[in-house]
């Protein structure tokens, strides 16, 4: 069944028209018809189905519109901080992690961090990642969108985490311990991944003064997108929604 996102609120009941956005894709792209049965979701963990009644212009019509129960989060809080790295990469990152059910996203500049942007770029970027979370819940099932922060200097960050009492771990190949070998979180867990190369030793001394553990995914040395994709498989095994 073709899934929406609708911002907030979708009625528990009667009628809906889709926005533009969705009513384009629903029309033009999948080129549904009326009587077709569609999924409609707004991202803070609700779930309806009705089917398209109406299809004039550029208006497509939602009706029998009935409020589904749906909770498909895991209960493991998840912040994936992710270094920026190229586009594709970065839209990758954010695709996948949304899928594996990160509940924060917070890209990072750092000193290797092949992508700098200024802040105009940032805050157009974080719309467009905003964009690819949308399109990874319509096609995961997630009825909650995970919160992209727009692009932060690391230092700064490493700083605001002082106070959190979430467990933090950093990936680094120098690790001493596996995250199997970490007590299991309380208050959710924060995974730190770097750029295409790595962390300057500057930026892991100042994680390591902010209370994060050094953890290693096996003996290789992964690339910085297939990191957090493994990282975050392995927290979800361990205590998310995996096992």
């Amino acid at each position: 069944m073709p899934r929406f996102y609708c911002p907030p609120p979708i009625p528990a009941q009667g009628a809906f028209n889709l926005p533009a956005d969705a009513a384009h894709h629903a029309s033009r792209v999948l080129r549904l018809r009326e009587g077709d049965s569609v999924q409609l979701f707004d991202g803070t963990g609700h779930e309806y189905h009705g089917a398209i009644t109406d299809m004039t212009g550029k208006q497509v019509v939602v009706g029998d519109i009935v409020h589904i129960e749906a909770d498909r989060e895991s209960p493991l809080q998840i912040v994936l901080a992710q270094a920026l790295c190229s586009s594709e990469k970065m839209d990758w990152v954010i695709q996948k992690a949304t899928e594996l059910g990160a509940t924060e996203i917070q890209p990072l500049a750092t000193g290797r961090s092949v992508a700098k942007l200024s802040a105009d770029r940032a805050a157009k970027r974080t719309e467009h990642w905003q964009q690819v979370a949308i399109s990874a819940c319509e096609q995961c099932g997630r009825n909650v969108l995970p919160v992209i922060h727009p692009p932060v200097e690391i230092g700064t960050w490493l700083q605001h985490m002082l106070d959190s009492d979430m467990s933090k771990y950093i990936l680094l190949p120098q690790g001493a311990k596996s995250l199997q070998e970490q007590e299991k979180p309380q208050s959710g867990a924060v995974l730190l991944i770097g750029a295409e190369g790595g962390f300057t030793e500057a930026e892991s001394d100042n994680a390591l003064r902010c209370g994060f553990t050094p953890v290693r995914l096996g003996a290789r040395v992964m690339r910085t997108e297939t990191a957090a994709v493994a990282g975050l498989a392995v927290l979800q095994t361990l205590w998310g929604d995996f096992c």
